[in-house]
C-alpha cells in the first residue's frame, strides 16, 4: 500500500520540523507543513491527505479547531489534535469536532505512532456519511478539488481500500478517491457488488474468471480470500 500521507499544521517551526522528521522515520509521508489556517485550507483543497495533525493553538484569528471543522464538513479524514495546557472552553470546542485522537506535548516517537494507529482505528469504526450533495440513486458524485464528478455504479469495476479512503476503478480506466471505509461504502451499493478480500470488492457484472487466489474483472486481477471464494462459488453457475 502507499504511505500514509499526513498534513501537519503547526506554527512553531522547531516543533514542526521535529514532528516531520519523526513521522518520516516511522514511514509516513509529510509533504508539507502548514503554519496557519489559510495555508492548511489551501493544502486540503488542492491535495489528498489521509490524516491531519493539527495544533489547536496557532497564530491568527482561526485555530486548529476551525481547520477541523472544515475537514469534517468538506473532506472527512481522521484528525489528531496536538495539545498542551489549554483552557476548558477550548478543550470543549475541540471535543465537539470529534477528533480521532489527541497527542499531548511533549511527546516521543512511541506516543506519536500510537496516536496515529489509534486515530486510524477509531476513524474506521465510526460511521461516515457521504456528503448530501454526493448522494444519488444510481451513482456517486465524487469531489475533486472544486468539482463533483458523477460515477455510475454500473461503471465501477472494482474497489480497493487504502488506509482511510477507498479507490474506485471504472471501466473507462479512471480512478477516483472517496473518504470512507470499504464496508460502509459497500452498504450503499446495489447487490451486484461482492467483497472478495478485506481490502477489495468487485462488480459481479464484470467478473470474467476465478481461481484459487484471485478473480479477473475487466482484465484486472483482484485478490480473493478462501472464505470469500467459497461464498462467490455459491453465486455462480460452475461446471
Amino acid at each position: 500500500m502507499n504511505k500514509l500521507k499526513i498534513l501537519v499544521v503547526e506554527d512553531e517551526i522547531v516543533i514542526a520540523m521535529d514532528l516531520q522528521e519523526l513521522l518520516e522515520e516511522l514511514g509516513y509521508e509529510v509533504p508539507v507543513i502548514a503554519t496557519s489556517y489559510d495555508e492548511a485550507i489551501n493544502e486540503l483543497q488542492n491535495n489528498q491527505f489521509d490524516l491531519a495533525m493539527l495544533d489547536i493553538q496557532i497564530e491568527g484569528e482561526k485555530s486548529g479547531i476551525d481547520i477541523a471543522r472544515y475537514i469534517n464538513s468538506e473532506i472527512i479524514i481522521p484528525i489528531i489534535f496536538l495539545t498542551s495546557n489549554t483552557d476548558k472552553k477550548t478543550i470543549n470546542e475541540a471535543v465537539a469536532t470529534k477528533p480521532s485522537a489527541y497527542l499531548v506535548k511533549p511527546f516521543n516517537v512511541h506516543d506519536l505512532y500510537s496516536s496515529i494507529e489509534l486515530a486510524i482505528s477509531n476513524f474506521e469504526k465510526e460511521p461516515h456519511e457521504l456528503l448530501p450533495s454526493q448522494k444519488i440513486s444510481d451513482a456517486i458524485f465524487i469531489k475533486n478539488k472544486h468539482l463533483f464528478h458523477k460515477v455510475k455504479f454500473d461503471d465501477i469495476v472494482y474497489i480497493q481500500s487504502q488506509h482511510v479512503y477507498i479507490e474506485i476503478y471504472t471501466n473507462n480506466g479512471n480512478k477516483h478517491l472517496v473518504r470512507n471505509s470499504l464496508g460502509e461504502f459497500l452498504n450503499k451499493l446495489p447487490n451486484q457488488f461482492f467483497r472478495t478480500h478485506r481490502s477489495f470488492a468487485i462488480n459481479l457484472n464484470f467478473l470474467d474468471a476465478i481461481n484459487s487466489f484471485e478473480v479477473i474483472v475487466h482484465k484486472h486481477s483482484v485478490p480473493i480470500s478462501k472464505t470469500h471464494r467459497e461464498e462467490l462459488m455459491q453465486l455462480v453457475n460452475s461446471m
